[in-house]
């Protein structure tokens, strides 16, 4: 007896095992291709790439900004720390970022397949379940977009703390309990999404494990766990899961205190009739794409009309006769229920009801979680309606394979639309009608690369649908700016802000447009307008302390570059800047401190290393000058200006070899410098070498070369100032 045991766990643990390597091997073969996907223009920036505090990885700064942002939706400071750790591991690798994002969507498969199989010990249909999951093309959007990575964090320790619940319930203790409210925390502290899981824990309680005793029986041996359960309540059930609510009760909280003002601002406040219809039939609606996944799209519409009745109308009559049959099923298929109501309770918190920021009618990425209720259904349901087939085996197979090649096939092709922001938007306005998120985000697009013919159709596209937002105002604004079409860009600024006057975007833009006029006092005027209204806007601050530092206002520039290094103390430009003006005043230390700092946040900054190398000869400190100076040609070999004053350093430091070499490389890229004609003869001057000095400073001279004072003066050239060809140069100037 004990050998057929050990035979028949041998072979449930080989079988699980191989379930898992076919589970991994096909989700990584369908999603491979994300490796060579970059960042979105849409939420990848604010999360990773033009972040500057996620970009630095890992410190005590960060840690604490982590726990402290707005800038997002909802308050997440775990995703924040693992968007860290990425750029600690990878640095701003974009195919590196989306292997995490895979890699924990391959835990989440593989932990849901040992759950469900642990709870029943249906291991082919825990496995089923756990494929749909895995390969359903609806969670596409969950592992293809980076800044979905809450989504799957969160949902990686929803995963564990059912695990540590389902080895609390099969023995309850407080260390196991002390466990599960662990694990439950951290996923808050992933996303709010949590927050239904102790919901899911009462169905749980029903179905699968049995815990919940309507009546009042004997003790009794648990069909899947082998585990003798005493009868419990269902008011003891939920008792026991009081502090569970509790820390969602306060996750909502902390979730909406912390939405910024910005987010506020942004919020879609829709009538509530409008919102409740909304949640109707998007639940019917992901249902139809759970069955039939096409047009799937990054952003759909919130809807600004009423559906129509019949639609409201199909809806809630579909969704009644499906509860009315799952609670009619209650006792002999106890599953249906369970997936059911997990499916209705996961889903209402982002159903629409409570809106913030740029709410969409629907995401798929909100499915991820509730889609698992629909699985079960499935995936039980199936074998039990054909139970009684004489081939049923043979069906189920051929039938589960079928399903699993169609969904691996049609994920294929809708992760390619996500290989960049160009094509994920002009395949959502493929499939979307007056998207004006897309055409936005698509004009952005366009823009980053300089196609601004394209990026303007797409803002007025947008403008079209919204002629009241100042956002789309200003977009036009800024693309008719980078035309050269002041007049026009100046009518949609000032359109923007008759809209909204507090719009400060739009005083930004007009700053820009004004600097580059070279009217400096309207554009100082208009950033000191934004700074009016958003007091901490390091963009209107940066720019307009370039502004007083281009007009000699040094001191007014060390202000405003103060603030964005004190606001964004990762902004390598910001304490580039400040260094440099700190110069400027003669705060020599300080300077070189901010210069230092800048090349530690962001160690490729290539006027970092030339200021620096700049201030470093200025103090005589040759040996660092020549290193920065030779950095900058590592990252731009072409930097001419470089190039020459690294010769001036090495002829400082009597290395007349090396500082030959470099003006020999300036006059292979540009023949006519004169700065390196110049420094030509004062090498060959230093080393005595007249005949050759007197040759480079004539055609130096036949080259434009007119600073008369600094040729009367230069100490580099003494050795042949009393020469008559240096004479006879002198004498050109005063003829």
């Amino acid at each position: 007896m004990s050998k057929n045991c050990s035979i028949t766990q041998f072979t449930a643990r080989h079988k699980s095992i191989l379930i898992c390597s076919v589970l991994v091997i096909m989700t990584f073969s369908v999603y491979w291709q994300v490796m060579d996907h970059e960042f979105l223009h849409f939420d990848d920036d604010i999360y990773v790439k033009e972040n500057l505090h996620v970009r630095q990885g890992i410190t005590l700064r960060n840690s604490f900004w982590a726990f402290t942002a707005t800038r997002a939706t909802n308050w997440h400071p775990l995703t924040w720390f693992s968007h860290m750790l990425d750029c600690q591991l990878f640095g701003v690798n974009s195919g590196l970022h989306h292997l995490t994002n895979l890699l924990f969507h391959i835990a989440n498969t593989l932990l849901l397949f040992f759950i469900l199989s642990r709870m029943t010990g249906a291991v082919w249909r825990s496995a089923f379940a756990a494929a749909l999951f895995a390969l359903h093309p609806v969670n596409v959007e969950s592992v293809a977009w980076i800044a979905e990575r809450k989504n799957l964090l969160s949902t990686f320790f929803w995963m564990l703390t059912m695990l540590s619940y389902s080895y609390y319930a099969v023995r309850p203790g407080v260390l196991r309990y002390l466990l599960t409210i662990i694990l439950f925390t951290l996923g808050l502290l992933a996303k709010p999404m949590l927050v239904t899981l102790p919901f899911v824990f009462l169905l749980m309680d029903y179905w699968p494990l049995g815990r919940i005793r309507f009546t009042q029986a004997r003790k009794e041996e648990h069909p899947v766990l082998g585990t003798p359960y005493a009868p419990a309540s269902l008011a003891r059930l939920v008792l026991e899961k009081v502090p569970l609510f509790i820390l969602s009760a306060g996750s909502i909280a902390i979730s909406f205190i912390s939405l910024d003002q910005k987010t506020r601002a942004a919020t879609q406040f829709s009538p509530l009739s409008l919102r409740l219809a909304n949640a109707v039939v998007s639940y019917v609606q992901y249902i139809g794409k759970m069955f039939w996944p096409v047009d799937l799209a990054i952003y759909y519409p919130f809807p600004t009309t009423m559906f129509p009745l019949w639609q409201i109308a199909g809806a809630l009559l579909l969704l009644l006769v499906i509860t009315a049959f799952v609670l009619y099923q209650w006792r002999r298929n106890p599953y249906l229920p369970t997936g059911w109501f997990w499916y209705l309770g996961t889903l209402f918190p982002v159903i629409g009801l409570v809106q913030g920021g740029l709410w969409p009618a629907l995401a798929d990425r909100w499915a991820y979680v509730p889609f698992i209720g629909l699985f079960i259904m499935i995936a039980w349901g199936i074998p039990d309606l054909i139970a009684q087939w004489r081939y049923k085996k043979a069906v189920l197979a051929t039938l589960a394979l079928a399903i699993i090649m169609a969904l691996t096939s049609i994920t294929y092709f809708q992760l390619g639309y996500w290989k960049d922001s160009i094509t994920i938007f002009r395949h959502t306005l493929n499939v979307t009608v007056n998207n004006f998120i897309a055409h936005t985000n698509l004009g952005f697009a366009f823009e980053q690369k300089e196609m601004t013919d394209e990026a303007f159709f797409h803002f007025s596209e947008a403008l079209m649908i919204k002629p009241d937002k100042a956002s789309v105002q200003t977009n036009m604004g800024n693309i008719l700016r980078k035309q050269g079409k002041a007049d026009d860009s100046v009518r949609y600024y000032n359109e923007a802000l008759r809209i909204d006057p507090d719009f400060y975007p739009a005083h930004i833009g007009l700053g820009n447009l004004f600097k580059t006029q070279k009217r400096i006092r309207y554009a100082i005027y208009h950033y000191n307008e934004a700074l009016r209204i958003d007091p901490e806007n390091a963009v209107a601050h940066f720019n307009l302390g370039n502004v007083l530092f281009d007009q000699g206002d040094i001191d007014g520039a060390v202000i405003h570059y103060s603030e964005v290094v004190r606001t964004e103390p990762y902004n390598a430009d910001a304490h580039f800047n400040l260094g440099n003006a700190l110069y400027n005043q003669g705060r020599v230390n300080e300077a070189i401190r901010h210069c230092k700092e800048a090349l530690r946040i962001d160690p490729d900054n290539v006027e970092g290393h030339f200021g620096l190398g700049n201030v470093l000869r200025d103090r005589g400190n040759l040996d660092e000058a020549a290193i920065h100076y030779n950095e900058v040609l590592r990252i731009q070999p072409g930097f001419i200006q470089a190039l020459n004053n690294l010769s001036l350093v090495y002829m400082k430091q009597g290395d007349y070899e090396s500082a030959l070499s470099s003006l020999e490389r300036i006059l292979e890229m540009n023949p006519d410098s004169v700065a390196a004609h110049y420094n030509m003869a004062c090498l060959y001057a230093k080393q005595e070498m007249k005949e050759e000095a007197l040759t480079w400073l004539r055609k130096a001279v036949g080259l434009g070369f007119n600073d008369w004072e600094l040729l009367r003066t230069d100490s580099d050239l003494i050795n042949i100032r009393e020469t008559p060809g240096y004479q006879e140069l002198l004498m050109r100037k005063k003829k």
